[in-house]
């Protein structure tokens, strides 16, 4: 212990892991956050190993792509691990954020833990969205030019916006030298972000899933919960590896194995399976400005969450939809919401898909913006109705 309590660095990990206590009934969805952290360090050490052989040109980059895969030993090993760990680390990161809805963990006391941990998700989005234009195929090149020209809708400014994210006046060159650069910053600032997360979750503890008091009945990580982690470890792993090593390519697009060519135009562009949600929501809008507003309006829904959930405050204020029912129920609503939302995105634009899609919209901001706060209202209300009834017995 004295050794620990001298050197600093072993201080902060026998704190934050060793000692750090936790809610003596929290279960395996509170692994997701631990795992979340290991697709990160992996994504960066895969990262740096292709790096190493990637060359940012448009008359190269897939070339060197090939490269990997053919003539670097365990390139095609790095390279699918890279590739199939960007849907690992959405997987987790979207159960996470789930469980987050479900059990209520963006009440206060953790505001700044859920708003730090939405502001990592975009941060990962830009990061996958950058990524998937490296290897210059077809659907890489025409996912850049199709996304970036979206900010074109923005008034006055959108015109410009769009040249410098390009670096010229198409995507080409200097567009993908300025993605691979963000690309390869981009999870660094990610980590310091995590960081931070970490930070100032263990200032106020994990949530505890019956929503009460997290102060109270608590045990050390170690050694009570990292069997549960080591446990969640080897089913992901079990996982990912069937994917790299079995079915590599499913969750990408036949078309990044062509070349980029600015001549033919792909019959349907689609971004990749983490992006399809937020896509659907773009296109169910009729209007091109208003379709890119409700895309990023969805995911600043989720950012200021804790607040819209301010307005639905009472004395009795529960966070865990253990004691709430219709939040239990409404939620698997917006969960089914979400892989409607999904689906939609990666199929063409007509009747019926247009439809469904702009239900699912509306559901999805009504669930956020007007149903959440009203049956915090509701719900309070009949707690604190009921709690009278029985003072004045």
């Amino acid at each position: 212990m004295r050794i620990i309590k001298k050197n600093h660095l072993l201080a902060v990990v026998n704190n934050y892991v060793v000692e750090y206590p936790a809610p003596s009934n929290i279960n395996y969805l509170w692994s997701f956050g631990s795992l979340a952290g290991l697709c990160l360090v992996i994504q960066i050490m895969t990262g740096i190993g292709l790096a190493m052989h990637y060359t940012p040109h448009v008359n190269y980059a897939f070339l060197s792509v090939e490269h990997i895969m053919r003539d670097v030993n365990y390139g095609w090993l790095m390279r699918y691990i890279h590739a199939n760990g960007a849907s690992m680390f959405f997987i987790v990161v979207y159960i996470h954020i789930f469980r987050g809805l479900y059990f209520g963990s963006y009440n206060r006391p953790r505001e700044i833990v859920w708003m730090s941990g939405v502001t990592i998700m975009l941060l990962m989005m830009a990061t996958a969205f950058m990524g998937y234009v490296l290897p210059w195929g077809q659907m890489s090149f025409w996912g850049a030019t199709v996304i970036t020209n979206l900010f074109s809708a923005i008034p006055v400014i959108g015109g410009d916006l769009v040249k410098w994210l390009w670096g010229g006046f198409s995507v080409d060159n200097a567009t993908l030298n300025r993605f691979f650069s963000l690309h390869y910053l981009l999870p660094f600032i990610i980590a310091a972000v995590a960081t931070v997360h970490l930070v100032v979750l263990h200032e106020h503890g994990s949530n505890n899933p019956l929503g009460i008091n997290s102060t109270i009945d608590k045990i050390s990580f170690y050694p009570y919960f990292h069997v549960k982690d080591l446990l969640g470890f080897i089913v992901f792993f079990i996982f990912f590896a069937y994917f790299v090593y079995y079915d590599p390519n499913v969750l990408g697009h036949p078309d990044n194995y062509i070349p980029a060519n600015p001549m033919v135009t792909p019959p349907h562009i689609v971004p990749e399976w983490y992006f399809l949600p937020f896509y659907a929501i773009l296109r169910s809008i009729p209007d091109k400005l208003g379709g890119v507003i409700a895309m990023f309006a969805s995911i600043v829904c989720l950012l200021v969450l804790p607040l819209i959930s301010r307005l639905g405050f009472a004395p009795f204020n529960i966070r865990s939809s253990a004691f709430k029912p219709f939040y239990k129920f409404l939620f698997w609503f917006i969960f089914i919401d979400s892989l409607i939302l999904g689906w939609i995105g990666s199929q063409s634009v007509e009747p019926p898909y247009i439809l469904i899609g702009q239900i699912a919209t509306i559901f999805y901001f009504l669930y956020f913006l007007a149903i959440l706060p009203g049956l915090a209202l509701l719900e309070n209300w009949v707690i604190y109705h009921n709690s009278n009834q029985v003072n004045k017995a």
